[in-house]
């Protein structure tokens, strides 16, 4: 009995090689995709996020942004039909992430907003700076036809005492007065003064 344990090939073994195997094989599939990522030395890190579509953003633990190839960085580009997040997309968003805060004169975020505050703040967050006073965003950027406002567009109301930024749908952001919390409105409820695209 003792000679036929010696002859049976040892199973963890068997397990082992087969790891090895799907490890390579894994790893080679990953080297085909990250090409010279992988050949770059993994410098001390405390990660880089590296964005797969239709999976997600993934950070990734001791690696360096540069040894991600581009079109795998967050906003990255490459990836036909990917396209890159804007300046005024991002505005949107940080202007919509400020939904229900409340209003304060004078006040530009984080925690309260006056309307051109909010307009202000959230290109900030995007990035960019713009005027932060409504007359100063009346008078920066482009001009754009109300009929051509794209979300992310400043949307100057009253003569130019009020503020907000087009959304989309007819819709814009705003943080309006006293007592109401920044909040989504219908364009064709105010009186527009002008548009701008920044």
């Amino acid at each position: 009995m003792a000679k036929h344990r010696l002859e049976q090939p040892n199973r963890g073994a068997k397990v082992a090689k087969r790891a090895v195997i799907a490890g390579s094989i894994t790893v080679g599939s990953l080297a085909a995709v990250a090409g010279p990522a992988l050949a770059a030395p993994v410098a001390k890190s405390p990660g880089a996020t590296v964005e797969i579509p239709s999976l997600g953003a993934f950070t990734i633990p001791g690696l360096n942004e540069n040894q991600i190839p581009e079109q795998f960085r967050p906003n990255g580009g490459g990836i036909p039909g990917l396209q890159k997040q804007t300046v005024a997309q991002k505005a949107v968003k940080a202007a919509e992430s400020k939904l229900g805060s409340p209003y304060s004169y004078g006040a530009a975020g984080p925690s309260a907003f006056d309307c051109s505050g909010l307009v202000y703040w959230s290109y900030k967050q995007a990035g960019k700076t713009i005027p932060r006073d409504s007359y100063g965003q009346l008078g920066g950027g482009s001009p754009v036809a109300l009929n051509a406002m794209e979300p992310g567009d400043v949307i100057i109301f009253n003569g130019g005492g009020h503020a907000g930024m087009y959304i989309g749908n007819g819709r814009f952001i705003h943080a309006s007065t006293y007592g109401v919390p920044v909040k989504k409105d219908f364009v064709k409820n105010w009186s527009v003064t002008g548009v701008r695209r920044y």
